[in-house]
């Protein structure tokens, strides 16, 4: 994720694990309950669908990772638009979209002093490539920035590793995911500042198994970019350790990484046409991109899938909607958000029109917790209050509600005045795969991914069906 998306994903985490308001779901109202039966059976038919898991394995199996840029993801762009017009929806399209492109290449790291060893390593997304011999010089460590500011002169000319621990996850805490990912995202632009010629990042996961953990990094305009790199804890605990203990510890960083300009991709849109009011949209959806290793599984194939099939299934139930259920999958939210950006231009004209905005972006876990935001806080909050309400239909779905923090891709579109609604999954394992080689169709189980499916659908037609919008009048 570049910048902009880690400080959205850190604004959701936090989110997700109860340190933002709660709303305590009362019982359903009246102007709810002639949906109860179609949520019922919406319900009942998704829990016993694998389409979603169909779905995945063959955006997983047959296509793999998709980074922006490649012909991975516009082969993903292709199969998103004939799996749903085999699924019956109608205005299927592929809206363009200029994304960034950027190489891995070849990359290596090691150990030199006290000891030789092989480190490993993933350069983060967007980073510049090292000098052809690498770059070889002693490694200081900083925990967090006041480390960084002790540290003074003595990060000139040397190699900078940020050590932040990710804490474990717990129910009361959730996954602290913006306690670290701050480092990945910034690091290089506040090592360069002081002089370093390289940062690693200690990868944001509190379990890595030897796994490193890429993900976005982001430089500032009047500082020069340095290379940069995530490994993995065992490494970043042990480079620590000997720091500690006074060694002098050094290392060689090669990395061949190339921003290589600029390339054409896609959002990919679908639809089922409202009955009464099709001018009138919900649109529920995730990003097709992943990032460059793995299959981009739990990050964020599932999320696109569960929005593909919840469409399929009510078009296969004969549930026409009052207003239009839109599908979209954005390009490029990993390292860039220009297809979130470009939804929100393209549609502006639209956006008085767009009931609500729902986006699934924490993988195929147990439904958890709905986020709903919007630019006015008493409309927020009455938004909160309503979507508590309508979730008391999803029987044996127990739902918190949680305001702000919906999610990167709709983000843009709250300017625009919509209503954004983000899909939140238990987190105690995604973070194990997150950003990883291991973000695989494996780590995924059908019937969770089916209850991800059940809540889009049942939730994007209750929205769609009911006459009012969220946080405003019934009209």
């Amino acid at each position: 994720m570049n910048g902009r998306t880690w400080a959205l994903a850190a604004l959701l985490w936090a989110t997700a694990c109860g340190a933002l308001p709660v709303v305590q779901p009362p019982a359903p109202p009246p102007a709810f309950a002639p949906w109860q039966a179609d949520v019922t059976r919406i319900l009942t038919a998704a829990r016993a669908d694998r389409g979603a898991y169909a779905k995945l394995t063959q955006l997983c199996d047959d296509i793999g990772n998709r980074l922006s840029g490649s012909a991975a993801l516009e082969r993903a762009v292709a199969w998103a638009q004939a799996a749903m017009r085999a699924d019956g929806l109608v205005n299927v399209r592929a809206e363009a979209v200029t994304v960034p492109r950027w190489l891995r290449g070849q990359e290596s790291l090691e150990l030199l002093t006290p000891r030789p060893l092989p480190l490993t390593l993933l350069a983060l997304g967007g980073s510049v490539a090292t000098p052809p011999d690498g770059v070889t010089a002693e490694v200081v460590v900083a925990h967090d920035e006041h480390d960084l500011q002790l540290l003074g002169e003595r990060i000139r000319g040397r190699i900078v590793l940020f050590d932040n621990p990710m804490p474990a996850y717990t129910p009361e805490t959730g996954a602290q995911y913006g306690e670290t990912v701050r480092f990945r995202g910034h690091g290089a632009a506040l090592a360069g500042k002081l002089g370093a010629v390289a940062v690693l990042v200690r990868s944001v996961t509190a379990h890595s198994l030897a796994t490193p953990h890429t993900g976005n990094t982001r430089y500032a305009d009047d500082v020069a970019p340095i290379p940069a790199a995530a490994i993995t804890t065992e490494h970043a605990a042990l480079l620590s350790r000997l720091v500690a203990r006074g060694e002098r510890v050094t290392v060689r960083l090669k990395l061949t990484a190339l921003n290589d300009g600029t390339a054409q991709s896609a959002n990919v849109l679908a639809e089922l046409a409202g009955r009464e009011r099709p001018d009138e949209v919900v649109v529920i959806g995730g990003h097709l991109d992943s990032w460059d290793v793995g299959q981009g599984a739990h990050d964020d194939g599932a999320g696109c899938v569960m929005a593909m099939q919840a469409l399929a299934l009510l078009k296969q139930l004969g549930l026409q909607p009052r207003r239009t259920i839109r599908v979209v999958l954005w390009t490029n939210e990993e390292n860039g958000l220009a297809g979130a950006n470009a939804y929100a231009r393209v549609h502006a004209g639209e956006l008085a029109r767009h009931v609500a905005a729902l986006e699934a972006d924490s993988g195929a876990f147990r439904p958890e917790a709905l986020t709903v935001e919007l630019d006015d806080p008493e409309e927020q909050a009455k938004a909160a209050a309503q979507l508590a309400q309508l979730t008391q239909l999803l029987t044996g779905m127990p739902l918190a509600i949680r305001q702000h923090g919906s999610g990167a891709d709709v983000a843009p579109m709250k300017a625009g005045g919509v209503p954004l609604v983000g899909l939140i999954m238990e987190s105690s394992t995604y973070f194990d795969y997150h950003h990883t080689a291991a973000d695989t169709l494996d780590k995924v189980d059908p019937a969770l991914l089916a209850e991800g499916e059940a809540l889009f659908a049942a939730l994007a037609w209750t929205l769609a069906e009911w006459p009012g919008q969220l946080g405003r009048s019934t009209r």
